[in-house]
């Protein structure tokens, strides 16, 4: 049986070529999502461990600029370590936020990642840390050395002077040399800064101090015994561990990362292989019926059904294991094509080898034979029912009523089922809901599948009148051959069917949301300008200053970060300024007044009064973080506003007690609004600082809708895979289709229906699938994006379904674009054929 297994799997290749495709397709975005982030995982491990090479004990505090309350260490403390037995150097660090400008004035990074340390030569005047390719590090308060990709992208030479922002004030430097290094803020696409330690203390903590230590062990001495010593000489609250020990917990941090983006590649893998699932399954099944009379003549000549089946099945196990192969090759291109993507793109990734796990390798393999054997094995199962009876007169084992009435039955149930739980996850909302529509979505998609077959007759019969009305007798013929296979039709439309529901449903989920937020931005928002840090620091109290006297300024105020502790827990608060508040955000009152904010009241949210007992007068206990105690009046309940904290509260409030300037954002009304020379102006006014964002309404709407925008695309791509897999179904059904009916398409050419319109009853036919499965992928989907978006509605105001029918119907004409093409093969072939050859065909 395995010899006619492989003789089969040999005689009808180009009939298994879009199988092998499928499952070739499915295992590359499975091995290569394995190979691609083991090899990420190695390479990021690797620099974990090289970079603290050199460290046997690493210490670190807590301490901030501006904060006197946290410990730091000391340079006395330094020398200490330095001179205990066993340390070959000790090096102090202090480091923060530094964005370069490159000479267009623009942020060089993406603000996050971009940051500023101090350059410490030791003994030999050098600084193990860093490699400089030109110059040397910064020894004089006006120099700075930079990383290679920063002054690269910045087009700096050594010599030349480089605008530095930090958090104050843009400051000029010169440029004493460039460096490499491994630092993972510059690996993540920012920059990194090297001052004078001098100059590095007062800009990010104070003056003789450090917030992170390394000691450098000496020949012969443990990292532990270091560590024994060395905590006896820190100061409170300091954090001290090996350098093994914190290589390692990076790398399981860098292993924990990749777990998210592992997953979430497997899972669209998962979705292209279970659309894969369709395609395997209809192949055998026409295969099987065109092999009727070869399989009843082994019944005949004494194979088992058991026999019979497992022929089947190692066929599927033979294609499988072929397309494995292929694809597990292909996977492995893939991986390295994505990280080459990745360096194009601008992240950069730590060199290392291509890693090639045998847990790659085997899940591939087993992944690519395993779903093959199983999409085989429905069809396998109805081989073996085949009676040797049918030798004689072609018989084929047709499906009985029962069967199908059973199968209607079942698929009832289970979408039936799905539906009411999706229903109810929508009602509910919250965590548990969205659960439950997960749930009701497999059970509402398989019992769409189920019943595709029953549905494809009532659809696709009111497309009939109008196709014969423009197309005539291949509109007509066409018609009827995609509901003559009611089971052949569902099985290839379903596959479609799916990837379309996930991207429907994504799309009316993200459009939604995209536009929720769009109106969150415009309803709340009366301001022309946001300013804030590019790094999403706190601003400096200078940078209000300045606003205030720039020119045009209607009215500024701070979005200032305060903690309030309350009898009955804590509420968070926004420091505002009072009279300009209500010209930047649009804020509806409830009762009592905003003006009391001038007389030093405080204004809430009517929700969180309510959920608090206050009301307006009432007179509210409160502690500061300074731990001083006040006695605040409600003066006014407004209705909430997305971009505040719940309670507004006067500046001149928050000042003596909050010792740090925490001021988020910055929210600007100008005299005539949005122009070019008002930015312009509040650009001058921030001394041209490229750390500082400066957005417009348009800009704060896109920070805040962009991302979904993003997410989109990316799940687009990733579904493409999907996509791709459900054409080649179409390919692969039309093709064999047309071998089937090679007797009909010669008594249709017999009979006068010329090569013309062979091609387009197939192709019509192509396109009356593909249709099908789109309308059902569409409406489903689009109630998924409604039942998902409903459970999410309580925690985004302004909710509102918006149903994109622009990308609904432009989904269901790449649907038809997708049958014509699909087609393409199928209709040449058919058209091509010999009529009296086709006619004695059996």
């Amino acid at each position: 049986m395995f010899r006619t297994a492989v003789r089969n799997v040999l005689a009808h290749k180009a009939r298994l070529l879009m199988t092998v495709l499928a499952v070739m397709l499915g295992v590359a975005f499975v091995s290569g999502t394995l190979v691609f982030t083991d090899t990420l995982g190695n390479a990021f491990r690797n620099q974990s461990a090289k970079s603290y090479d050199d460290v046997a004990v690493a210490v670190k505090t807590w301490a901030e600029r501006g904060d006197e309350e946290t410990p730091a260490v000391d340079e006395a403390t330094l020398e200490k370590i330095q001179d205990l037995d066993g340390v070959a150097e000790a090096t102090g660090r202090v480091s923060g936020f530094a964005g370069v400008a490159d000479t267009g004035g623009k942020l060089i990074g993406d603000g996050w990642s971009n940051t500023g340390s101090n350059y410490s030569p030791g003994t030999d005047g050098k600084d193990a840390q860093y490699t400089f390719t030109q110059g040397t590090g910064p020894v004089e308060a006006g120099q700075i050395a930079l990383d290679r990709t920063s002054a690269d992208k910045g087009d700096y030479e050594v010599g030349e002077k480089v605008r530095v922002a930090t958090n104050g004030p843009v400051e000029e430097y010169t440029l004493s040399g460039v460096f490499t290094t491994e630092d993972g803020a510059v690996n993540a696409g920012g920059s990194l800064v090297l001052f004078d330690t001098e100059v590095a203390q007062k800009l990010y903590l104070r003056p003789g101090e450090f917030s992170d230590v390394t000691v450098t062990a000496a020949a012969g001495t443990s990292d532990q015994q270091l560590l024994d010593a060395v905590k006896p000489l820190l100061p409170e609250n300091a954090e001290a561990k090996t350098g093994a020990v914190l290589a390692d917990e990076e790398a399981e941090m860098t292993e924990s990362g990749l777990k998210g983006l592992n997953a979430m590649l497997l899972a669209f893998a998962a979705i292209a292989l279970f659309v894969g699932v369709f395609l395997i399954a209809n192949t055998f099944t026409m295969l099987i019926a065109q092999r009727t009379k070869e399989l009843a003549l082994m019944r005949a000549v004494g194979a088992s059904r058991r026999q019979v089946k497992w022929s089947i099945l190692l066929e599927a196990g033979v294609v499988g294991v072929i397309a494995s192969v292929i694809g597990f090759l292909l996977g492995v291109g893939l991986a390295t094509g994505l990280r080459s993507a990745m360096g194009l793109l601008g992240g950069k990734i730590p060199a290392g080898p291509l890693v090639v796990s045998p847990t790659a390798v085997v899940s591939a393999f087993a992944v690519g034979v395993l779903i093959t054997v199983f999409a085989a094995w429905l069809p396998a199962r109805r081989a073996a029912k085949i009676p040797p009876v049918a030798a004689m007169n072609s018989v084929h084992a047709v499906a009985t009523t029962k069967s199908l009435v059973v199968r209607n039955s079942i698929g009832a149930v289970l979408t039936l089922l799905g539906s009411a739980a999706i229903v109810a996850g929508a009602a509910q909302g919250d965590e548990n809901g969205r659960w439950l529509i997960g749930g009701g979505a497999f059970l509402a998609l398989i019992g769409v599948i189920v019943l595709i077959p029953l549905l494809s007759r009532p659809v696709i019969a009111l497309a009939r009148p109008l196709l014969r009305k423009l197309f005539g007798v291949s509109g007509k013929l066409a018609a009827q051959n995609a509901v003559r296979n009611p089971r052949r039709t569902g099985a290839t439309a379903s596959a479609l069917a799916i990837g379309l529901t996930l991207v429907t449903g994504i799309s009316v989920l993200g459009v939604t949301l995209g536009q929720a937020i769009d109106k969150m931005t415009t309803d709340n928002i009366r301001a022309d300008y946001m300013i804030s840090m590019a790094s999403g620091d706190a601003l400096d109290e200078t940078a209000l200053t300045a606003l205030r006297k720039a020119d045009g300024v209607v009215a500024a105020t701070p979005q200032r970060s305060v903690w309030l502790t309350v009898d009955d827990g804590g509420v968070s608060a926004s420091g505002v300024t009072p009279g300009d508040v209500e010209k930047v955000f649009d804020l509806k009152t409830v009762s009592g007044s905003l003006s009391s904010l001038s007389d030093g009241e405080i204004a809430v949210d009517h929700k969180t009064a309510k959920s608090h007992g206050w009301k307006t007068g009432d007179s509210v206990p409160v502690t500061f973080d300074d731990e001083k105690k006040q006695t605040l009046k409600v003066g006014a309940l407004y209705e909430g506003n997305e971009f505040l904290s719940p309670v507004l509260i006067p500046e001149s409030v928050v000042g003596p007690h909050e010792s740090l300037s925490d001021i988020r954002e910055i929210w600007l009304t100008m005299d005539g609004g949005q122009s070019d020379a008002n930015e312009q102006a509040v650009i001058d006014a921030l001394g041209d600082n490229p750390a500082m964002s400066v957005m417009d309404r348009q800009g704060i709407r896109d920070m805040f809708g962009g991302f979904i925008n993003t997410a989109l695309n990316i799940m687009y791509g990733l579904l493409a895979m999907a996509l791709v897999i459900a054409v080649l179904g179409v390919v692969n059904t039309l093709a064999m289709s047309v071998f089937e009916r090679q007797q009909e398409i010669g008594m249709l050419r017999a009979i006068g229906l010329d090569r013309r319109r062979v091609k387009r009853m197939i192709r019509l036919e192509a396109v009356v699938i593909s249709l099908f499965g789109a309308v059902v992928g569409v409406g489903l989907g689009t109630f998924l994006g409604w039942a998902i978006g409903k459970s999410l509605s309580a925690d985004i105001p302004g909710y509102a379904l918006v149903v994109p029918w622009d990308r609904l119907a432009l989904f269901l004409v790449l649907a038809g674009l997708v049958g014509v093409l699909a087609s393409l093969w199928p209709a040449r072939s058919g058209a091509k054929l010999n009529m009296l050859t086709a006619i004695k065909t059996e």
